[in-house]
């Protein structure tokens, strides 16, 4: 046989990352356009593509939540912040290309036109309630043909349009597509039987659908998918509010997972909000630690300790494990109970996203590949004439400063000691365009490797076809670019 399986590189007494081996190609009987990177990252969710982004506060609120959730991914939104502004992010991205909006902006006849202005909201259109609300009766729709040029003091009820044309409830989105398209207007309200508005439907929603055939959606709401970080102290208002704002995925962040603190916030969401939200737990390293999280009740496991750009628990603490080793072990523990496993950390060009993927992670979460995009928090600034974004760890003295420090039980220490550094990475212009090339490279590692999807890729690892072997360091060297003056990518 060539090379030799996962199971041999790694049951050795060298833990191993992603550098350390290389995948030996297979048969190819297909093209690239045939691979599926369809996946799940929890239990009950599934993704059109293994992209998670990572919690932090320069990588992931409501914009960078919305651009990875319309390509097929999902991103986890930061709680580096307060409660109330967690949640209106949660609510951003469910407001979003949402198919039937639950939530809508709403207003009374007896609010005026400074209202709708100072609402602050990127619609124009709004249908107008009895009682200003979803489920009061509907009476009408504003829009900016009607309130252009108004008095600010202007009541609403004084210049609405009829809302002539409405679905009922009940109806799909192809109903409602076809009533939008009938009545040429931008938003089509549903309703019950006595006229109270139900949600609303946006004519941009449907069109998006048809450009993001991929986005990652709610199998009822259509509503775009988001997860939400938590941290192991003071969670319960936090969790609470996030599940009311409709957050399908929390995920208890933590640098080391295996704690009673975390034990009991996975107990806390299990107790009070059942299975209407998937649990991601971590992050863990060892069996021993997963195992614990499992019989808690995780529907997911978080899997890296130390090995992001930006942390420094290995060097700081000595404990961890190297990425690679962790990523195998745990995906082949978890997988015995239906579990899967996001990669975090040491994930940084897509070389390592296949052999993550390949070795057995369901998906691959990653910090410092998405920062720096247009969408993720933050300016851009220029430094000698390169074009930077901020990008810090959560560790970091900046970020406990604010409130990660509870991540590392640190929160009330008196001298504060940093896992991680702040920094700042190259601007990469939008994350749509990022995702394309990632997609695109992924997609050509897994074809050379002979397999055509995630789930084929993971079953020939487990029976033993996939093969590899390790790299020394000149070979490491080898496989990239190198004797040249001078080269352009």
């Amino acid at each position: 046989m060539d090379g030799f399986t996962a199971e041999e590189v790694f049951s050795n007494q060298t833990g191993y990352t992603f550098d350390d081996f290389i995948l030996l190609p297979g048969y190819i009987d297909f093209t690239p356009e045939d691979v599926s990177l369809k996946t799940r990252i929890s239990r009950n969710i599934e993704l059109n593509l293994p992209l998670v982004s990572s919690p932090m506060d320069t990588v992931t609120e409501a914009e960078m939540a919305i651009a990875l959730a319309l390509e097929g991914g999902i991103g986890i939104i930061h709680c580096n912040n307060s409660v109330d502004v967690q949640v209106e992010h949660v609510k951003k991205v469910k407001r979003y290309n949402n198919g039937f909006i639950s939530d809508p902006v709403v207003f009374s006849p007896e609010q005026t036109v400074e209202d709708v202005v100072n609402a602050a909201h990127p619609f124009s259109t709004f249908p107008i309630t009895d009682t200003g609300r979803v489920g009061g009766k509907l009476l009408g729709i504003i829009s900016d043909r009607e309130t252009d040029f108004e008095s600010p003091v202007t009541k609403l009820g004084d210049i609405m349009a009829p809302a002539q044309t409405t679905a009922p409830t009940g109806s799909n989105l192809e109903a409602v597509q076809s009533l939008l398209k009938q009545s040429g207007g931008r938003i089509l309200p549903v309703v019950d039987e006595e006229g109270h508005l139900v949600s609303l439907v946006c004519k941009k929603d449907i069109l998006s659908s048809r450009e993001y055939p991929l986005a990652t959606k709610h199998p009822v709401t259509q509503q775009l998918r988001v997860g939400a970080a938590i941290n192991t102290r003071d969670y319960e208002a936090r969790v609470d509010a996030l599940v009311a704002a409709g957050v399908d995925l929390i995920v208890v962040d933590a640098a080391q997972g295996c704690s009673i603190y975390q034990l009991n916030a996975i107990n806390y969401i299990r107790q009070m909000h059942g299975v209407s939200v998937d649990i991601v737990g971590g992050n863990v390293v060892t069996p021993t630690q997963a195992k614990m999280l499992i019989d808690a009740g995780v529907d997911g496991l978080r899997v890296g300790m130390g090995s992001g750009s930006i942390c420094t628990t290995q060097e700081v603490c000595g404990v961890g494990c190297p990425q690679a080793t962790a990523v195998y072990w745990l995906a082949k523990f978890a997988g015995t109970h239906g579990i899967p496993i996001m990669a975090d950390g040491g994930i940084s060009n897509s070389s390592k996203m296949i052999k993550a993927l390949a070795i057995g992670a369901s998906v691959v979460m990653m910090g410092s590949v998405f920062a720096g995009t247009d969408e993720a928090p933050g300016d851009p600034y220029y430094e000698n004439g390169i074009k930077l974004k901020r990008y810090r760890g959560m560790g970091s003295l900046e970020a406990m400063k604010i409130r990660s420090g509870k991540r590392y039980f640190s929160d009330k220490a008196t001298v504060k000691i940093p896992q991680g550094v702040s920094g700042a990475v190259a601007a990469k212009g939008s994350v749509h365009n990022l995702v394309a090339r990632l997609v695109q490279s992924i997609k050509l590692g897994f074809q050379d490797i002979g397999t055509s999807s995630i789930d084929d890729v993971h079953y020939k690892n487990e029976e033993g076809h996939l093969r590899m072997r390790l790299r020394s360091v000149p070979a490491q060297l080898e496989g990239n670019v190198h004797d040249l003056h001078s080269f352009s990518r």
